[in-house]
């Protein structure tokens, strides 16, 4: 954990290096004049970078009363204005923080990956929170989800949209809704169709990527891969084993039951990317279909364990190692939700209204964008980001 000292207070970022204070200043003041001009008054103008700076902290919780105590006020009534009362466009703050991750991140062979992540909640007020399934507890629990979408490239991965939930039983209740704060006009949408805005939001803007990666959520939504398909964007989408496919003119048949076909030459070994432990070592296989441009992709263990699959789609001819490499950066949300939860306060908030969760979201977004651009220079060894001594003990 590298630390460096801004003002009086000590402030944690995720890498092995010590950042020079007034370089990582530079940085940060570079990332907030991006979204200054959001917040017009000044008041809510101070609030803003008092509260990303907050988020940045080694404060370990980082909700209204310890960002406001960092920020030196007596109570948290400040930070909570800026949450749910100052006028200030969260939508437009995602697309300045869009824009710093394409500039600093940018390139044309990333991948866009899409999840949801929970936010596990007492009560029932808070905007679309309901008992429902999520991986973060890994069970049905209390909670509000999250729909993100990060951008994994060479340089860096983080993310960069996001979008609220509401299960069907809100969007139903118009009172409840508007308790909340949920604007009259927001209707129920799937998961996958939150995707699909997010991905359309970022093609519209001209972000560069390659690919389009989620898990089984996304992969076997056939409305999201259709639109894919029509815009031309390639993607490697997990699916279930019992997904149909259309192998050959003879008709459908499940996943499992082409990889149980194939012979011992069709595999392949290759890693999909460094964990933990190293390289992440999977024998490979690709089936072909009667639609030129769409294939499954089977792995497998190197041992035992079961198979996963994916359905890809390659607008131009693609080796299997690079469907691979795409698989394999699935996971980079994970690790965005992880750091983030962790360094920036993603899931440490204490609000219930609709548009106080967006505009929270956007700013543990751009702070852990900040981070995430740190890491990246400091991993290149860029002068312009980085000091080459060793980090403090």
């Amino acid at each position: 954990m590298l630390r460096v000292v801004y003002g009086l207070e000590a402030v944690a970022v995720a890498a092995d290096v010590r950042v020079e204070v007034d370089r990582w200043r530079g940085e940060f003041a570079g990332v907030f004049d991006r979204v200054a001009g959001r917040f017009a008054q000044v008041q809510s103008r101070l609030r803003a970078r008092g509260y990303l700076l907050g988020l940045l902290s080694q404060t370990e919780r980082k909700n209204g009363w310890s960002i406001a105590e960092f920020a030196g006020d007596a109570d948290p009534q400040g930070m909570q204005r800026l949450l749910n009362h100052y006028r200030w466009d969260a939508d437009a703050a995602r697309d300045d923080l869009r824009g710093y991750v394409v500039e600093r991140l940018g390139d044309d062979r990333a991948v866009l990956v899409v999840d949801e992540t929970g936010f596990v909640k007492k009560g029932r007020r808070s905007a679309g929170v309901q008992r429902q399934y999520t991986g973060t507890s890994g069970k049905i629990d209390n909670c509000q989800l999250g729909v993100f979408l990060a951008y994994a490239s060479r340089h860096g991965r983080a993310l960069v949209d996001r979008e609220l939930y509401l299960p069907r039983s809100w969007v139903e209740d118009a009172g409840r809704c508007a308790e909340a704060g949920v604007p009259a006009g927001v209707g129920f949408a799937t998961k996958p169709e939150l995707a699909r805005r997010m991905l359309e939001r970022a093609a519209t803007a001209g972000v560069p990527f390659g690919w389009v990666a989620g898990d089984e959520v996304y992969g076997q939504h056939a409305g999201l891969r259709t639109w894919l398909e029509g815009q031309r964007i390639g993607y490697v989408l997990a699916v279930p084993c019992s997904q149909p496919v259309v192998p050959t003119a003879a008709g459908l048949a499940r996943a499992d039951t082409l990889a149980g076909r194939l012979p011992r030459a069709a595999w392949q070994r290759y890693s999909c990317g460094d964990g933990a432990k190293g390289p992440r070592l999977y024998d490979w296989a690709l089936i072909a279909t009667v639609r030129p441009e769409q294939s499954l992709l089977v792995r497998r263990p190197v041992g035992d364990g079961e198979h996963a699959y994916f359905l890809c789609h390659t607008p131009t001819p693609t080796p299997l190692a690079e469907l691979v490499r795409v698989a394999g950066s699935r996971w980079a949300i994970e690790e965005c939700f992880q750091s983030a939860k962790n360094e920036t306060g993603l899931d440490h908030y204490q609000v219930r209204r609709y548009d106080a969760w967006y505009r929270h979201i956007t700013l543990s977004m751009l702070a852990h964008a900040f981070l995430a651009v740190l890491a990246g220079a400091a991993e290149k060894g860029d002068p312009a980001a980085v000091d080459n001594q060793p980090a403090p003990a």
